[in-house]
């Protein structure tokens, strides 16, 4: 029984059992090979097989099959396939981006929004906890429907159920964060403090961060389930589906509650403490009671915070961004959810799809010759290795894509008048296209190297790479914003 590690001379690299336990062999010609050798006794005692099976004849027997198949599937899966199955997500998804972008266009003009700069700082955190939390819960399910692990009714429910509540942990804790962060940017650059509007974005920003969490983690588990019986990747549909209404869900959300607390904020501010005292001293205890009695999550509660939490305060930055530009530059918040959105949907899909393959078709910190480390841009996203396949394809969608958006976010927000210009429209391609090739090497670069490291990319790259997306995104659309200015060529010029 043998696994082949190289496609060229299949005598490279092979995997064999041996008194119960699986052996790596390599020939002395290829020094690449030569190094997997040394590895031997860390794969042999560190390392469970494939699906998490005991080491065992049959059971390495078995993986070892199953990788061959798994890689083989791979190889065969067709452009077109991969380009069906992620475009009608992707433009569903973008009519949610620009619903969230005409959405923070006149939200803007609320009351609590003029009066309490903050928000503006929370807007992309907020809504980069659809990257940060529910997208890694979109790429955890979909790789244990791919693994095979949803078949039964018992471990659905069991996995479903400790992941939304995990959720909902992660929200609670990172929305609290987030708006002391908030809070203090604000109060250092205001020079200024009022515990009142300091207890108004932590409640709006929690319930805002738990209800919008909620809402999409239904939409995902349905979505990945209906995929499994219909026999789709659910990797190239579930992030970008979700995405679709987690930036209008979430703006609604933080916009409704923020009025509405500030309305009774004089006169009611109990309310306020009431609703969290509910959530820090009563739900947030219990439901890390209930994931740590589950098995399916339990490691990522203890340790799937570091992203998490490097992950908001990346986007938060985006918010000082957002801040500055917002009464400056026209049109600003009307883009900046678009280019965000489709920038973190598209890079969502790689990572998933990535993260996927390499547990299908390899052992926790190996990587398998179809795919490498450390390569240059061309090689990850055109030609080299097996994720180029859809790193191309994911990079000829986002162009229609962000022209597409582009006039369609005009058009609606002005009611039928289009205020966009030639060179404005470049510009904004050219930035969009500017942060796609950007995210999807850094996801090339970023899932295999957890990988390498036994991280699961799972749990821990899509935050990086949201988060990276929004200040990558806010930052370059901002320059783009300056340049046309210089130029006399701004947006409703």
């Amino acid at each position: 029984m043998v696994f082949d590690n190289n496609e060229k001379n299949k005598n490279d690299f092979r995997v064999s059992v041996q008194n119960g336990k699986p052996e790596i062999n390599a020939s002395n010609n290829d020094t690449r090979n030569n190094s997997l050798l040394s590895k031997k006794n860390s794969v042999r005692e560190m390392y469970t097989i494939y699906g998490g099976l005991p080491i065992t004849k049959e059971n390495a027997r078995l993986s070892i099959l199953s990788i061959q198949s798994e890689k083989q599937k791979l190889v065969e899966e067709r452009w077109y396939q991969i380009f069906i199955q992620v475009s009608i997500p992707f433009f569903i998804a973008g009519l949610g981006t620009i619903g969230a972008g005409i959405v923070l266009n006149r939200v803007q003009e609320h009351e609590v929004f003029k009066n309490i700069d903050a928000l503006f700082v929370l807007v992309p955190a907020l809504l980069g906890l659809k990257g940060n939390l529910d997208m890694c819960l979109a790429s955890r399910l979909s790789t244990q429907t791919n693994l095979g692990n949803m078949n039964e009714r018992k471990k659905i429910i069991s996995i479903v159920t400790g992941n939304v509540l995990l959720v909902q942990i992660q929200a609670i804790v990172a929305s609290c964060l987030v708006s002391v962060f908030a809070v203090s940017v604000s109060a250092i650059f205001n020079k200024e403090f009022n515990w009142i509007h300091t207890l108004l974005l932590a409640t709006s920003s929690t319930l805002t961060a738990t209800m919008s969490c909620f809402i999409l983690d239904i939409v995902l588990v349905s979505l990945i389930i209906a995929s499994r019986k219909f026999k789709l990747n659910p990797d190239n549909i579930a992030t970008p589906m979700a995405a679709s209404i987690g930036d209008v869900v979430s703006l609604i959300m933080l916009s409704t509650w923020a009025s509405f607390l500030y309305s009774i904020s004089d006169d009611f501010p109990w309310v306020m403490g009431l609703i969290m005292g509910l959530y820090l001293l009563v739900f947030l205890p219990t439901w890390i009671f209930i994931v740590r009695k589950n098995d399916y999550t339990k490691a990522i509660l203890t340790n799937g915070w570091v992203p998490v939490i490097s992950a908001l305060f990346i986007s938060g930055s985006g918010g000082l961004i957002l801040d500055l530009a917002v009464n400056r530059f026209y049109g600003y918040t009307m883009f900046q959810p678009i280019i965000n959105g489709l920038g973190g949907n598209l890079v969502s899909v790689q990572a998933s799809r990535i993260s996927t393959m390499l547990h299908k078709t390899s052992f926790e910190g190996v990587i398998p010759s179809h795919t490498k480390q450390w390569v240059n841009p061309y090689t990850a996203l055109i030609y080299g290795v097996l994720p180029a396949k859809s790193a191309r394809l994911l990079l000829i969608l986002s162009i229609p894509g962000y022209v597409v958006f582009l006039f369609l976010a005009d058009i609606i927000n002005n009611k039928g008048t289009l205020y966009i210009n030639a060179i404005f429209s470049l510009t904004y391609v050219c930035v969009g296209f500017t942060q796609i090739v950007t995210l999807l090497y850094i996801c090339h670069l970023l899932v295999h190297t957890m990988w390498k490291f036994r991280k699961d990319p799972d749990n821990s790259s899509i935050p990086y790479l949201t988060a990276l997306g929004d200040l990558l995104g806010s930052s370059l659309l901002l320059l783009g914003f300056f340049f046309v200015e210089s130029i006399d060529s701004e947006y409703g010029s």
